[in-house]
């Protein structure tokens, strides 16, 4: 499959999946604001697909996260049936299975968002500013956590905004007080976790990985650069 046909075939299935979710969302205005982030991104992807900016594997990444992010804006992130799916496979929910009380999709939804996405943004930052060693693992986490605490932001003012029910559906703290920071901590585990993978696969297949490490923490002069 060339690299057209799967991000043109992905784009294809998000489609297909949007529609389908879009029909009778539990909490339209919620929806309505969940998606305004889709529609921003999509001039980015577009971009981003015109200059063969991603790589195969960021596509798939970005993919399952939008994915995932409309299964949470079709129901709400906090109140997403997760429960009851998991007692139709096997007969308890999966709650049960953790001795959790609250629902935890949004919690889920967060962790992938730095799992998922920390590694396309390693991309932008390798191809774009060119970044080697040591800050190509740290600025991907850096704007992980920085987006994720600008969400949290905008999440406060949108739901100051609605108020009543429709700010709480869209807030979905589910009376934790401490719900943004355990979502921002969460996102920056999954970033955490995908950069020590992504370490972890170039230290073991890259021959130059140790010289790269230690060439960027080296103060450079003015026009100096290093070999990727």
């Amino acid at each position: 499959m060339t690299y057209e046909q799967l991000v043109k075939g992905l784009a294809l299935l998000f489609g297909l999946l949007w529609a389908v979710l879009a029909v009778h969302p539990w909490h339209f205005q919620d929806w309505v604001l969940e998606n305004v982030l889709v529609v921003l991104a999509l001039p980015i992807y577009v971009a981003s697909y015109r200059h063969r900016l991603f790589s195969r594997l960021s596509w798939v990444l970005i993919f399952l996260f939008t994915c995932l992010h409309e299964v949470g804006a079709h129901y709400t992130y906090s109140e997403v049936p997760y429960d009851e799916w998991w007692r139709s496979l096997t007969g308890r929910t999966f709650n049960e299975l953790f001795g959790w009380e609250r629902n935890h999709f949004d919690r889920g939804a967060h962790f992938l968002y730095g799992l998922l996405l920390a590694y396309p943004f390693r991309e932008i930052f390798l191809r774009i500013a060119t970044v080697r060693g040591f800050w190509g693992y740290f600025l991907p986490l850096d704007i992980t956590m920085s987006s994720s605490l600008l969400y949290e932001l905008l999440e406060w003012f949108a739901a100051e905004l609605l108020g009543g029910n429709a700010g709480q559906a869209y807030l979905g703290t589910q009376g934790d007080i401490w719900d943004a920071h355990k979502d921002m901590a969460l996102a920056a585990a999954g970033a955490i976790l995908a950069m020590l993978i992504t370490a972890l696969v170039n230290w073991r297949c890259q021959r130059d990985f140790a010289r790269e490490w230690s060439e960027s923490w080296r103060v450079k002069a003015e026009g100096d650069s290093f070999a990727a």
